[in-house]
């Protein structure tokens, strides 16, 4: 019988050192490093044989849910920007390590016409594709409203909202039935916090095209949902 752990002790749960990194930053440079599974997730099969793309694969939710699904079977496509090289490298190891194909894909999804690209190559890749599991995003604390500046305002629109579209019509021609498209809200398209205005509101806008794409294409038997975790460490 396995002895008992408890929760309270068994992850870290010190304070968490102040730290600076220009965006977008490495996970690989954070003290402590985030745990996303690495040692500890376990797979059961559930996805063999799947073929999944995942944006901003390279850390935090994103690398955390490419590491389940390698070791639930499935063989992945990571995006992610070319910045972030180093932690997508580690991310492409794990998956294989894990026996499943993996294949890195940098680029900013901020730009419509590589959107397009990212889908057919991960779809040539792969050799089909049953999952979208769209994790991108771009948050950046602004405390005053006045202190917004427009191009801050229209990269994470483009990032968080825009980039959703762009991507699901060039891969719903390629979905069969039974795909899955998981889009990422947060706690701040609930309850926003005051300094991530633009964030948050992307979140709520998340929301409604979730719930808006799940009724359009629930009829071609393809389910769409959505995940909104709450506070994480990552860069």
């Amino acid at each position: 019988m396995a002895a008992s752990k408890n929760p309270l002790t068994q992850y870290f749960n010190d304070d968490f050192p102040k730290q600076y990194q220009d965006a977008p930053a490495v996970q690989a440079k954070m003290e402590p490093v985030p745990d996303c599974g690495e040692e500890s997730y376990k797979g059961s099969g559930k996805l063999i044989g799947k073929k999944a793309l995942i944006t901003g694969g390279d850390s935090g939710i994103g690398r955390a849910a490419a590491i389940a699904y390698a070791r639930e079977g499935a063989d992945i496509v990571l995006n992610y920007l070319p910045e972030e090289q180093q932690d997508a490298e580690e991310v492409k190891a794990l998956v294989e390590a894990a026996g499943q194909k993996a294949y890195l894909l940098p680029g900013d999804l901020s730009d419509e016409a590589f959107c397009g690209q990212l889908v057919k190559e991960a779809h040539e890749s792969l050799g089909g594709l049953d999952i979208l599991a769209l994790v991108a995003g771009k948050q950046q604390a602004v405390e005053d409203i006045l202190d917004l500046s427009t191009e801050q305002l229209r990269k994470t629109y483009e990032i968080n909202v825009f980039s959703l579209f762009w991507v699901v019509k060039a891969a719903l021609p390629l979905l069969k039935e039974g795909a899955s498209i998981i889009t990422t809200t947060s706690v701040q398209g609930y309850n926003p916090s005051a300094n991530l205005l633009d964030y948050a509101s992307t979140k709520f806008a998340i929301n409604g095209f979730t719930r808006g794409l799940a009724k359009q294409v629930a009829p071609k038997g393809i389910r769409v949902n959505s995940v909104a975790p709450g506070p994480i460490w990552t860069p």
